[in-house]
């Protein structure tokens, strides 16, 4: 019984720009051949379902002619075992399958050799990338018509399927793909077929990446302005009147922190909220979560939830204590409504957020998002005294909280849910972009992430790139490993520390 082959367009870069169809086979796939432009970020997906078999990952990408490059006969061969011993393959490939992608060719091998296939079409860096540098392929007056050509057929040659002339006269946009080599012989026959040498032209590298570059000219100076900028592979080239309107509508490169390589230090679990936004407003997000969340010997926690009625407060200090907590109450049969009558304490929205998805409005949360200003909120208030009161808390946390809650009248059992570790996925590519100063900022959102960073890159490496903190705790720790701490949020949560971010950007470049 033969499998599947899914021929899957993954899009020009940005994972964003993967097809509904295309997330949900990756999911379900029993193993992926990808492209070494498919971006890696994809793979992630392949790897979110729980599965008794882990997914096979095969590298096949082509790399510029190099001698680890696949073949693509050998590209076909394996696609087509694979199929054949009845596996759900997702063959993922850069842009979309069937525009200059060899798909096609792919689909021809698996019908020969009579293995299933469906076609997934993707977004084509032909359109994304002039698309994301602000140059539509089409504009009501100035292009009516685009034309998608393959760069790596030079117009010199003898025999040629390009007719460059009539290229050159028909007056819409020309999209060359991968044509950096030949584009000066490119640009020679199109002005020889009739095209004026002062017609608008871009080139696009990367597009749709972080790390996309933009060049504009005219076609008879592109080549020298592409050189000149230092551009290499992969490149789109646009020809054609469409490429002044780049001037108005451009809109990726002029976010607030495009082209800034930011480090997300958070647990990986955590980490997607900082991430996303940090990418929205443009950055290069290089992850390297220096801790992970690990929970200690439950029992007691246990052992307290059970008898949660005995207790007038429960006071959580972080979204790591609100999950393990509610682990716990889901795995002996309980849910929100244990907490029936027991008031609630969070240290700031995050926190209160992650109880409110789990059905639990919170009571009090403090206006500075820190122990002490918890311990303010709840002195400040009539029913704390002689109350008792749950603290759900990691292990190693600050006694500030319950000594002065226990000042306070209050009677406190602590109870130690979780504890960080080093994690240091990814440390060692990391470091070799720190020793290339290769590295704008380090964020941080906890005093154990500034502790295990610089113990996973080294002290030295460490006070090489700026610090973003979260707030005053996890400043004072940074400060005492001897980093520089450039930006402390005002408010401590994600969006508090994106903003600070981005404004100090932005007042650098003023």
């Amino acid at each position: 019984m033969t499998g599947i082959v899914y021929l899957v367009g993954a899009g020009p870069g940005d994972p964003g720009l993967l097809t509904l169809r295309g997330a949900e086979l990756l999911v379900t796939c029993d193993a992926v051949v990808f492209d070494a432009l498919a971006n890696p970020a994809l793979l992630a997906l392949a790897n979110v379902a729980e599965r008794e078999t882990a997914v096979e990952l095969h590298d096949v990408g082509k790399r510029g002619g190099a001698a680890e490059s696949a073949k693509q006969d050998e590209i076909n061969a394996l696609l087509v075992r694979l199929g054949r011993e009845g596996k759900r393959v997702v063959r993922l490939k850069g842009g979309d399958p069937l525009v200059f992608g060899r798909g096609s060719e792919e689909a021809q091998a698996l019908a020969e050799a009579g293995v299933s296939f469906e076609i997934v079409p993707g977004v084509t860096a032909g359109i994304a990338a002039p698309a994301y540098a602000g140059i539509p392929v089409t504009h009501r007056g100035a292009a009516t018509s685009v034309t998608f050509v393959t760069g790596h057929e030079d117009p010199t040659k003898d025999h040629t399927t390009v007719d460059w002339q009539a290229l050159a006269r028909a007056g819409g946009t020309i999209v060359l793909y991968m044509g950096v080599k030949t584009l000066p012989n490119i640009v020679a026959a199109l002005i020889a077929g009739g095209m004026s040498s002062d017609t608008p032209a871009a080139a696009v590298q990367w597009g749709t990446h972080p790390r996309q570059r933009t060049v504009t000219a005219t076609v008879s100076t592109l080549a020298d302005a592409i050189r000149e900028a230092g551009l290499t592979a992969p490149v789109i080239t646009v020809i054609g009147l469409v490429v002044d309107l780049r001037g108005e509508i451009a809109w990726f490169d002029r976010r607030p922190l495009f082209g800034k390589r930011i480090v997300v230090t958070r647990a990986q679990a955590q980490a997607s909220a900082l991430t996303e936004r940090l990418a929205a407003a443009g950055a290069e997000v290089i992850e390297m979560p220096a801790t992970r969340i690990e929970p200690c010997d439950l029992a007691g926690l246990r052992d307290a939830l059970g008898d949660i009625a005995a207790f007038d407060w429960i006071v959580f200090t972080s979204q790591n204590a609100v999950q393990v907590a509610w682990d716990a109450l889901r795995a002996m049969g309980l849910d929100a409504r244990a907490f029936a009558g027991v008031k609630i304490a969070a240290v700031g929205p995050m926190t209160a957020d992650a109880l409110l998805q789990r059905g639990l409005a919170v009571d009090v949360v403090p206006e500075r998002f820190v122990a002490e200003g918890l311990l303010d909120a709840l002195r400040s208030r009539e029913d704390v005294r002689g109350a008792r009161v749950l603290y759900v808390a990691g292990e190693g946390a600050r006694e500030t909280l319950e000594r002065g809650l226990i000042g306070a009248g209050a009677s406190v059992e602590r109870v130690t849910a979780y504890r960080s570790v080093v994690d240091g996925t990814d440390a060692d590519s990391l470091k070799t972009r720190l020793d290339r100063g290769d590295v704008d900022l380090a964020t941080f959102t906890s005093a154990s992430s500034v502790r295990a960073f610089v113990d996973l890159v080294g002290a030295e490496r460490a006070r090489r790139v700026p610090a973003a903190s979260i707030g005053p705790i996890t400043t004072e720790a940074a400060r005492d490993a001897g980093l520089d701490v450039a930006i402390e949020a005002p408010t401590s949560t994600i969006d508090g520390l994106v903003e600070a971010i981005v404004e100090s950007f932005a007042s650098a470049g003023a």
